[in-house]
């Protein structure tokens, strides 16, 4: 391996592994705070329950991932310092705005909301989740917005040979970025219903045979709102998938056809739902598909008879627009002169593709099926049920992590692409995004923080697991006196005095 192939790989390995705490965190910070919106509205002590026992879990998650995100922005500066230098004008102006603006707003009312609970009017300390909750999102909004222009740069003009910001506005308004940032708001809704189905259904079979359960309800409400909000959220990815195809359509036709493994130009193009053979070849000569006829026309251009140019296709338009060969510079190393592969790895686009989709819809599938087994009062009694949905928490997060990883390397060999309308010549070559660092190098980097974040996750797992097998009893302090009621408000200060 070269130091090029090793620094994507590090790159790669440590984003994937924060992005999966991200959407866990931004949507479960949000049913947290309608968790105790509910509580606030009606006193009603299983609300209370619910947004102790989900946001102790919501705040294990959220603290690994700002530790393992740190790595991203060090990352930037280590392994791809050229790529800093090219785009830094441009990033700085959202980064910023995510730091100062989103990020701090997280962390102060976040503290705010954990010792706030004894200190803080009811009222005030829902105001802080809300605060919290809605600040991920922004932060979540202004990452994307910078990761948009990678996929399609606006807004900047060449100074100097390099490309400096004239519009924020244009960066942020990015028709790419406003596709983009509902479509993994979704996904992250998806993710956290997920995980409350799975989590609530475990804890219903597991107590279904005590009729006493003073808990069951809060069981049942999480995962009734998990199973609805999943399959909302699933209806979300499809109509914002839809959008984000057609922008793909038009702005990296090479990743559209890559999604597809279409090698050769069609009119009207079909859909692909599976394909038999070996589709890294460019040619698909040895492939069979199993297609939908005219589909990908629609998903293209909104009609059944638009012609989509496959991969052999568009690899002679690419080299008319942006060269045949890589610049003879000592800085790219051994790729320095040779010809430049414009297609991306085609298994890991096309299957890539259909795992983010096939995925999300178990997931949103597994919800429907737990609400239709969990109907007036059931428990379904077999041990496959917590099977199910315990197995069912991964599916949102495969498939997130899929699509993520199709979207980063569907653009291939490109750090920035090329927008077609765009000012001339803004892109950048993976090849010339990386660091000047011997192999030896990069390779350690690459050895201690995967080992960093193998340790991280273990240490995840076994406090998720813990306050998971706790339950609501693990984070609810017992009452200072039996005689006290329930709904007193000397009740709800005992409750409240819990601290995280």
């Amino acid at each position: 391996m070269d130091v090029l192939e090793l620094a994507r790989w590090q790159f790669g390995i440590t984003t994937v592994y924060h992005f999966l705490m991200v959407p866990l965190t931004i949507g479960l910070s949000v049913l947290v705070a309608a968790m105790q919106t509910a509580w606030v509205r009606t006193g009603k002590p299983r609300h209370l329950k619910m947004t102790k026992f989900w946001g102790k879990l919501l705040l294990v998650n959220f603290a690994m991932g700002v530790v393992t995100g740190i790595v991203q922005e060090f990352q930037f500066g280590m392994s791809w310092s050229a790529y800093s230098r090219f785009v830094g004008d441009v990033f700085g102006a959202p980064l910023a705005m995510e730091g100062l603006l989103a990020f701090f707003v997280e962390s102060v009312f976040l503290g705010l909301w954990i010792f706030g609970w004894d200190r803080l009017p009811k009222k005030i300390h829902l105001a802080c989740a809300w605060a919290f909750s809605l600040a991920t999102m922004a932060s979540a909004y202004f990452i994307l917005a910078a990761n948009s222009w990678m996929q399609h740069p606006v807004g900047v003009e060449f100074v100097n040979g390099k490309p400096t910001m004239n519009s924020i506005g244009a960066v942020l308004t990015n028709n790419t970025a406003l596709a983009a940032i509902p479509h993994t708001l979704a996904g992250a809704f998806s993710v956290a219903a997920a995980f409350l189905v799975g989590v609530a259904g475990w804890h219903l079979w597991r107590k279904r045979a005590a009729d006493s359960d003073e808990h069951r309800d809060v069981w049942r409400s999480s995962l009734r709102l998990g199973g609805w909000v999943g399959v909302v959220a699933f209806a979300v990815l499809a109509i914002t998938g839809d959008m984000q195809g057609k922008l793909m359509f038009e702005q990296q036709p090479m990743k559209m056809a890559s999604a597809e493994a279409l090698c050769h130009t069609e009119k009207p193009a079909s859909f692909s739902i599976i394909a038999i053979g070996d589709v890294a070849g460019a040619n698909c000569e040895d492939v069979k598909t199993f297609n939908v006829p005219a589909l990908l026309s629609f998903l293209a251009h909104n009609d059944f008879s638009t012609e989509v140019k496959g991969v052999e296709n568009l690899v002679s338009e690419y080299q008319a627009k942006y060269g045949t060969n890589y610049p003879d510079d000592p800085a790219l190393g051994s790729l320095a002169g040779k010809p430049i592969d414009y297609v991306p790895s085609l298994p890991v686009t096309y299957w890539g593709f259909r795992i983010m989709i096939g995925f999300g819809a178990i997931s949103a599938g597994i919800g429907l099926l737990a609400l239709w087994l969990t109907r007036r009062g059931r428990i379904p009694g077999g041990r496959w049920f917590p099977l199910l949905v315990l197995g069912g928490i991964a599916t949102p997060f495969i498939g997130n992590s899929a699509g993520w990883i199709f979207t980063e390397m569907g653009r291939q060999p490109f750090v920035v692409a090329p927008n077609p309308t765009g000012v001339e010549g803004m892109w950048m070559f993976t090849a010339q995004a990386v660091s000047k660092l011997t192999v030896g190098e990069i390779l350690t980097s690459l050895i201690s923080l995967t080992v960093l974040y193998a340790v991280l996750g273990v240490v995840e797992l076994y406090l998720m697991r813990k306050y998971i097998r706790g339950g609501v009893d693990a984070v609810m302090p017992a009452a200072a006196s039996s005689d006290d009621s329930d709904d007193s408000e000397d009740s709800d200060d005992q409750a409240l005095s819990f601290a995280y």
